[in-house]
Order: structure tokens, then C-alpha cells, then sequence
């Protein structure tokens, strides 16, 4: 786990990132920016309980690629996850909050994830541990509006515009970022069909 000072505003950008890519790299980018963060933890998962095992790369590749994306110091790669045998964010959100009092967190996610948040272990339990920063994907723009997490936490949605006061929000508490977006896909880069940014 990356060393953090009492008092930061850090972001938690994880996933499986199977390849990583410059879509990624723009959302913890925006992500930065948008929020007026101190850090952000880039956590490389040992796999997504939702996704296929077979295709996944191993872990010590996908830590090499994410190493190799980051030109920003405040962004730390790391994969202690797989260190704790930890399988779901809300456990691994759990472990960061005892490890860290008085640390600001902000669970950070592309928007084409808001969809199948509700299949997340414990979900609920996640939009109430820390603040979340939903951040626009290709052809994911209107999700927020229909995912259940949505409606589920409507009366929790802050205003982008309040975006850098987020971290310090008391959770459920959560806003949609828009931004400039990348249509790269780590599924479509695995299938061999590589697109390009907008």
C-alpha cells in the first residue's frame, strides 16, 4: 500500500487492466485534475471476479504496462491486493480505510463500470465506505441516468461542478465527471482491434 499523509486527498482508480491503456491514463488524468487530488493509487488487480481468468495476463506483466503509462509521480502503481488474498473492492476499501484514518479517498471509475455495479460483492457497501468519481466513457455518457447505482444513490449525487470537494464529502456521496474520452478498449487491444482516441 503506497505511503500517504494524514490529511490527502487521494483517488482509487483499480481494475484489472488487462492491457492498460491510454484510455487509463486519461481517466486518472481527469481524474487528478478534476478532483484537486494529492495522489492516486492506480490498483492493479490479482483479477475481476466478473471477468474470464483465462484471458488475464499475469499480474507482474500488468504492473510493468501500468508503470510504463504513469508521467505523473503523484500516481502510484500498485497491486497490494494481491498480497492480502483480497478478491472484492468493498473488502479492499475496508482494509484502506482502517489502514489510513484521516486520509480522504475517492473510488474512481469509468462509467461504462456503472452499469454492472449493482453484480459488484456488496455494492451498496461500497458507495457508503467513500465518495465516487464517475468518469465518461465512449458510449457510457447516459448510464449514470439508468444504472441502479443511480437511481439506488440519486439523493447522494453531487454537481461536477463541485467535483475538487468530493473527497472530503461524507459517503454515499458521488457526481459524474465529463471529459475528454478515449473509445480504446483493453478487450478490443486483446481481440486485436485497436481504436483509436477522440
Amino acid at each position: 500500500m503506497p505511503f500517504v499523509e494524514k490529511g490527502m486527498a487521494v483517488g482509487l482508480f483499480g481494475g484489472s487492466f488487462n492491457p492498460p491503456h491510454a484510455g487509463h491514463a486519461l481517466v486518472a488524468e481527469i481524474a487528478m485534475r478534476r478532483l484537486k487530488l494529492d495522489q492516486l493509487w492506480w490498483i492493479v488487480t490479482p483479477g475481476n471476479p466478473l471477468k474470464d481468468k483465462r484471458e488475464l495476463a499475469p499480474l507482474s506483466k500488468r504492473l510493468e504496462l501500468c508503470e510504463a503509462l504513469i508521467h505523473d509521480p503523484r500516481v502510484k502503481v500498485t497491486a497490494f491486493e494481491a498480497a492480502h488474498h483480497i478478491r472484492y473492492t468493498a473488502d479492499t476499501l475496508a482494509l484502506i480505510k482502517l489502514r489510513n484514518p484521516g486520509v480522504h479517498f475517492v473510488w474512481i471509475m469509468g462509467a461504462d463500470s456503472l452499469a454492472d455495479f449493482h453484480r459488484w460483492q456488496r455494492w451498496q457497501q461500497i458507495a457508503t465506505t467513500f465518495p465516487i468519481a464517475v468518469i465518461d466513457r465512449p458510449g457510457s455518457t447516459l448510464a449514470f441516468l439508468s444504472s441502479r447505482m443511480a437511481k439506488t444513490f440519486d439523493y447522494a449525487r453531487i454537481d461536477e461542478d463541485d467535483a475538487p470537494l468530493l473527497a472530503r464529502t461524507h459517503a454515499p456521496a458521488w457526481t459524474f465527471i465529463h471529459g475528454p474520452r478515449s473509445l480504446l478498449s483493453s478487450t478490443a487491444i486483446r481481440n486485436g482491434k485497436m481504436q483509436t482516441e477522440s
